[in-house]
């Protein structure tokens, strides 16, 4: 490495460190994505679930290493799903929004857009480091300004999916607010705001958020990468990198396969630092794509390429 490079990837190791809540900051190479396994349902006398008496503890953060709560990602319900079963939906919305606010205090209610639930977080920051750690989890995640975005659909089970997102947001706030001090949560402002400037946030395309420019103020379907573009950066991705696009399609998200668990964390982790939402499923990386705010998915593809260089240089792959 020429000392620009060395430079950069300093900085980026020192970004993935900055993020992590204190405990993971010295100890994060260690971490298994080990389970501890899923909690059982509680109820109160009232009939429904007590979400407050579920928890003691929590594995570790996926963010740091551990298992993420879904093996696959937990995706929205579509408005044809919604519209076509408004009752169901009410349901799976209210009872989200009911144990986030008993676990967290945080406002949540219906959003207007079909298949999504709005938290209102108290800063930006906040929002933006609960939507990275989410999505990290597999539970779809978003973040626009002071609030967070969590799906919610007619599908969803109270001891599935209902609890599938209740469980991700309490666990990761439980690490942001009793792990992450003040003074850190500062750092991590001024951190969010200087990748902000490097680079735009990509987070993956969704219904109703993103709308293509000769769209207009309508809802629109799965904004995705065109299939040519997702070709092409397959193509790219591999010829820079070696990394094989992986077989399994998700609106949204591209996915490279990566020769184990240890690379697959360690360059999600710097995905994120760098203004990319990533996740992994077993030993496949998925970074989020968007057409509004990558296009071609040259910014994507080129991030990927550095983060990719960078574990090379830390002996990851």
């Amino acid at each position: 490495m020429n000392p620009e490079q060395r430079r950069a990837f300093e900085s980026l190791e020192l970004r993935v460190r900055a993020i992590l809540p204190e405990e993971y900051q010295d100890c994060y190479d260690e971490v298994e994505p080990v389970s501890m396994g899923s909690a059982s349902l509680k109820f109160g006398r009232d009939g429904k679930v007590a979400w407050q008496d579920m928890w003691v503890t929590f594995c570790d953060l996926a963010m740091a290493g551990g298992p993420p709560h879904k093996g696959r990602l937990l995706l929205p319900g579509s408005r044809t799903e919604v519209e076509a079963d408004p009752d169901r939906y009410q349901h799976a919305v209210d009872e989200i929004c009911r144990g986030i606010t008993m676990l967290t205090e945080l406002p949540a209610a219906a959003s207007p857009v079909p298949g999504w639930i709005r938290v209102e977080c108290a800063t930006a920051t906040t929002a933006a480091w609960l939507a990275r750690a989410i999505v990290m989890e597999n539970v779809s995640a978003r973040c626009e300004g002071t609030n967070l975005y969590l799906p919610a659909g007619p599908a969803y089970r109270i001891e599935k999916e209902i609890k599938n997102v209740i469980t991700a947001m309490a666990k990761t706030c439980h690490y942001w607010l009793d792990h992450t001090p003040a003074a850190q949560q500062r750092q991590i402002e001024d951190l969010f705001g200087a990748i902000a400037a490097e680079s735009p946030l990509i987070q993956p395309a969704a219904a109703g958020f993103d709308v293509l420019p000769d769209s207009g103020p309508v809802d629109i379907g799965p904004a995705n990468i065109d299939p040519q573009v997702r070709n092409q950066m397959a193509s790219n991705i591999q010829a820079a990198t070696g990394l094989v696009a992986s077989e399994i399609s998700c609106d949204g998200w591209f996915g490279v396969v990566c020769p184990d668990m240890k690379a697959a964390i360690w360059m999600m982790r710097a995905m994120v630092v760098s203004n990319v939402l990533a996740r992994r499923e077993d030993t496949t990386l998925f970074v989020a794509i968007n057409p509004v705010t990558d296009p071609g998915g040259e910014i994507v593809t080129r991030i990927l390429t550095r983060v990719h260089g960078f574990a090379r240089v830390r002996d990851i792959l």
